[in-house]
């Protein structure tokens, strides 16, 4: 079945009331007829005992981004930055490196400098091409971590290779794919990546009304290098052998969910179950408007410099080709200086936020917001600068888009 099939019917449960939909099982604890099912339950992770831990609700979505994603597992949780802590703390131990590629989301980049940096984790940052993550490689790497697209610099890696490298070492490829859309856009595990994390706030809630977050794994027999799942547990069992390629999936669920308690909502659950099922038409639309938007921009005399990954003219735009269903629904402007991006905000009437992919066209100026507790020299080093503008386009009619923008960068 192909995405948009997928879309709509993954993921539905049967409903002993023939409901066609996805019920909210607003409920915290699931009841046991007997004690050995209690147990059962507890042993094996199968069925549910608690809210934090598993839902119905939330179930269901997970099993909708597994068939969007191609994944052979998935969890959800309470916003994307959850997802992305719990994918890590699974995979990570004091004394650990990551490789990470340049120019991240400025809150990754805080995770790993205030979190992570403080119980011994080394994070190393490096362009993301193959050779050059090759060359930072240690003994102690335990994670490559990029994105599908660079927050904000737009750059898209080559995740092919750097998924052959991760293999080769036997170290995890771990890729954020936020904009990639729930798989709409983008589907990095099909390239080989091991594991995906994402917020599912922006183009799968589509509205920007709901937080969640996901970790997606495939199955993969990688996990055999990390000593965490060949030591045995607290019942005795060694997880590899137990679980197999599992263990990696049920541990983010054990860390992320049961103990950090970063869960989803069922009814944010349900919204996000829902908002799957127009994301594909939703980011094809965004595209096409995104590229007339960049087309009608290029070469304005007032914008130093423009980034589209579906122009051909970008530097992205070869990888772009290759990785992405499209050029994408996200544009960048440099417009030279913080004043001039300010003049430029205040007069275009649409909203300024640091969200993406929502329905409505967003505007942010990541110097001042995203990435503001950078240094400068992080700032930079990330692809932002005093005059950028970052782009998130939504749904308006194109030609209103374009006929706002150059009125409003008459202003600069």
């Amino acid at each position: 079945m192909n995405y948009d099939t997928l879309a709509v019917l993954a993921g539905l449960p049967e409903d002993p009331h023939g409901a066609v939909g996805l019920p909210i099982y607003a409920v915290a604890a699931y009841g046991f007829r007997t004690l050995e099912e209690g147990a059962k339950r507890f042993a094996t992770g199968e069925g549910y005992v608690y809210a934090r831990q598993k839902d119905p609700t939330a179930k269901a979505l997970e099993d909708r981004l597994k068939a969007l994603e191609g994944a052979m597992e998935a969890v959800v949780f309470a916003s994307g930055q959850a997802a992305t802590f719990a994918a890590l703390m699974a995979l990570l131990r004091p004394g650990d490196e990551v490789v990470a590629a340049k120019g991240l989301f400025g809150q990754t980049i805080g995770l790993f400098q205030q979190v992570l940096a403080p119980w011994g984790i080394r994070v190393r940052y490096v362009e993301p091409e193959p050779h050059r993550v090759r060359e930072a490689l240690t003994e102690g790497t335990r994670a490559i971590f990029v994105e599908t697209m660079a927050n904000p610099a737009l750059m898209v890696p080559d995740l092919e290779g750097l998924a052959s490298v991760a293999e080769e070492k036997g170290i995890a490829l771990v890729v954020d794919n936020t904009f990639g859309a729930a798989g709409a856009l983008a589907k990095p595990l099909r390239w080989g990546a091991h594991v995906v994390v994402q917020s599912l706030t922006k183009w799968a809630s589509g509205h920007g009304s709901v937080l969640g977050g996901a970790v997606l794994v495939r199955e993969t027999g990688i996990w055999q290098h990390y000593p965490q799942f060949l030591e045995p547990d607290a019942r005795g069992q060694v997880p590899w052998e137990a679980l197999g390629p599992r263990c990696y999936p049920e541990r983010v669920r054990t860390l992320g969910l049961s103990l950090m308690g970063m869960a989803l909502s069922p009814f944010n659950a349900y919204l996000l179950f829902q908002g799957l099922e127009t994301v594909a038409l939703r980011v094809k639309r965004m595209s096409e408007t995104a590229l007339y938007l960049a087309e009608a921009l290029r070469g304005h005399p007032k914008i130093q410099a423009l980034r589209y990954p579906g122009l051909p003219q970008d530097p992205a735009y070869p990888m772009a080709r290759k990785y992405l269903a499209s050029g994408g629904p996200m544009l960048t402007l440099d417009l030279g200086s913080q004043e001039a991006a300010g003049r430029f905000l205040g007069a275009i009437p649409l909203p300024k936020a640091a969200n993406l992919g929502d329905a409505r066209t967003l505007l942010v100026h990541p110097w001042t917001t995203t990435h503001s507790r950078l240094s400068e020299e992080g700032r930079l080093q990330a692809g932002v600068t005093p005059g950028l503008v970052r782009v998130s386009v939504g749904l308006e009619g194109a030609e209103d888009l374009v006929g706002w923008f150059r009125e409003a960068l008459s202003f600069v």
